[in-house]
């Protein structure tokens, strides 16, 4: 009879890990995504406006990918106030000859917390400068970490500063990033002086209002933008897009209908008929990144089905070779 895998986020945890062998997963999956062979369907997305609340259904066919994974991510921005994450959900990996359920990953997003930054990693890796030195992170929850984190492991960072709209909350985010990465992370309750002062600015948020001013920003920076998934968030003033000298979606598709770009075209500081090339090309090398250390770079991450079926089949193989997980019968 055919087994299912069912690991727990424990074992998972046990597993993976933010770390280079998960950002190059990562960075392979944006490079099939170019290749124009990859079946990845529209997110499936509800709002659950009355409890601040939303779900999101992600997929993608990778060939040369023996499994696909099917992911459920429901975002609730409030549980925080109840001591409960923001995130959780899981994934099913079905086989790509069989379709047969293989493994159940009960990761209550851990493993999407992990692609998301290992993604911002890629962007970075890319885009930002060789030498960027100095980031400054806008947001104080889980991602203003790892995105942190993933930055710092493919780029030489000395320093970051951070802000949030709790002012507590950002003294003590800096205070553990300090401890963690081993460089000072400042807390900052002024963005407009700090986010000028960085080479990367990293936006974190679930925010509905641009928080990330156009006035602010400067040649040779890179920005990676990443909260803005959902057809009403919005991290970044539109006029960011116009003045960037390469602006870099991870799916236009994506980006036009929930990402940043949604609102710049809303505003008519982009035209709608504009290309862009998406992360995926220039990782594969089919269009170019970083022209000069004077570009101003932005790069719109949403979130792609393809980056969950990387992870999904990265994690479980490591769990294969670790002997984790319970084997049921289906």
């Amino acid at each position: 009879m055919p087994t299912i895998k069912i690991l727990t986020e424990a074992q998972l945890r046990r597993v993976v890990s933010l770390d280079l062998e998960a950002i190059d997963c990562v960075e392979r999956a944006f490079a099939a995504l170019a290749g124009g062979k990859v079946v990845m369907p529209p997110i499936l997305s509800m709002a659950i406006a009355d409890h601040n609340g939303e779900v999101d259904v992600k997929t993608a066919y990778v060939p040369g990918v023996e499994g696909f994974a099917i992911k459920i991510s429901p975002g609730f921005f409030d549980n925080p106030k109840i001591g409960l994450p923001s995130t959780s959900g899981l994934m099913v990996l079905f086989s790509v000859r069989t379709g047969q359920v293989e493994a159940l990953l009960l990761d209550n997003g851990y493993l999407t917390d992990v692609r998301t930054a290992a993604a911002g990693a890629v962007a970075a890796r890319h885009l930002a400068r060789e030498d960027a030195r100095t980031a400054c992170v806008l947001g104080t929850g889980l991602q203003a970490r790892l995105q942190l984190k993933a930055l710092s492991l493919v780029r030489p960072l000395t320093s970051a500063t951070l802000w949030g709209r709790d002012p507590a909350k950002a003294a003590a985010l800096a205070a553990l990033l300090t401890e963690e990465l081993g460089f000072p992370v400042f807390p900052t309750s002024d963005p407009a002086s700090a986010v000028p002062e960085a080479d990367v600015v990293l936006t974190t948020t679930p925010a509905t209002t641009p928080l990330l001013k156009a006035d602010w920003l400067r040649p040779g920076q890179h920005v990676t933008a990443m909260g803005s998934d959902q057809h009403g968030k919005n991290e970044l003033e539109p006029a960011c897009l116009a003045r960037a000298d390469l602006y870099v979606p991870d799916r236009r598709a994506q980006t036009e209908v929930l990402g940043e770009l949604r609102a710049a075209l809303a505003a008519g500081v982009v035209p709608v008929d504009k290309a862009f090339p998406e992360l995926g090309d220039i990782v594969a090398g089919t269009a170019p990144g970083r022209l000069g250390p004077n570009d101003l770079t932005l790069c719109d991450l949403t979130g792609t089905g393809v980056q969950d079926t990387a992870i999904a089949t990265f994690a479980r193989e490591r769990a294969r070779a670790s002997g984790l997980g319970l084997d049921v019968e289906s």
